[in-house]
């Protein structure tokens, strides 16, 4: 039976390979702690469902919060359209006014994926997705890399935009630059300890598939397989983490 948690191979799977296999583990061993079968998720910033329709085929109960009544509409008729929509709720909000719309202390997992890079305070993103927690939750917690942006940069022959983001305290290339702040490994991990998290585990995301030429991985026979077993096998190695387009944290109370 396809584990639903790690769909077929392809580019776009490769972007989430290695977070979908390290939060399904850590799921796992949350409910073997806890002895329910199903867990209370919530998904900040969860969009139209990546994660949290996936996670709801696995039989867990996820709450998205987002500020887009778009993004909202999509993950409601993404989640009828798996079977799932009993089990994944919607609501409109942000990581600023979390308590508007959500309960403290009501999940045993919360994923913090692609907002630390949008919030005003960081710091405070990552202290509401705490409070959140039950007691030894779990924190899942996804930004933009600083080094992978620099590296990307510069491979594109564009110098004088990598000497700048490796320059610039929130790691942007310029004015034009669509991300308003990447991290280093150091900083997501202080983020975390400061808000009173255990840091478990660092993985370097999209180490290297947004490098790879397409033409390279579509052409040849069995190279996504491999390329998804390397990004796998580079995703821990610390000497990776610095030129990962996006790093992963997973820490829990």
């Amino acid at each position: 039976m396809p584990d639903p948690m790690r769909p077929p191979v392809s580019r776009a799977a490769l972007r989430t390979a290695v977070v979908w296999e390290v939060l399904q583990d850590a799921l796992d061993r949350r409910v073997k702690a806890t002895g329910r079968e199903s867990l209370d998720v919530l998904d900040t910033g969860g969009g139209s469902g990546n994660f949290a329709v996936p996670l709801a085929r696995l039989g867990h109960r996820v709450t998205v919060v987002d500020p887009s009544p778009n993004a909202l509409f999509a993950l409601e008729r993404r989640a009828a359209e798996a079977g799932v929509a009993e089990r994944v709720r919607g609501v409109q909000g942000d990581a600023h006014g979390l308590f508007d719309v959500v309960e403290r202390g009501g999940y045993d997992a919360v994923l913090c994926h692609g907002v630390l890079e949008y919030v005003d305070d960081p710091a405070e993103g990552v202290r509401n997705a705490v409070a959140a927690l039950r007691p030894e939750g779990v924190l899942s917690l996804l930004a933009a890399g600083l080094g992978g942006a620099v590296l990307a940069r510069a491979l594109a022959g564009h110098f004088k935009e990598a000497r700048q983001a490796l320059g610039d305290p929130d790691g942007r290339w310029g004015e034009g630059d669509p991300v308003p702040r990447r991290f280093t490994a150091e900083q997501l991990t202080a983020l975390a300890e400061g808000a009173g998290l255990r840091v478990g585990a660092i993985h370097g995301v999209r180490v290297f598939a947004d490098l790879v030429p397409g033409v390279l991985v579509d052409t040849e026979p069995g190279a996504l397989d491999a390329l998804l077993q390397l990004e796998s096998a580079a995703a821990e190695l610390p000497a990776f983490h610095s030129v990962a387009t996006q790093l992963h944290v997973l820490a829990s109370l």
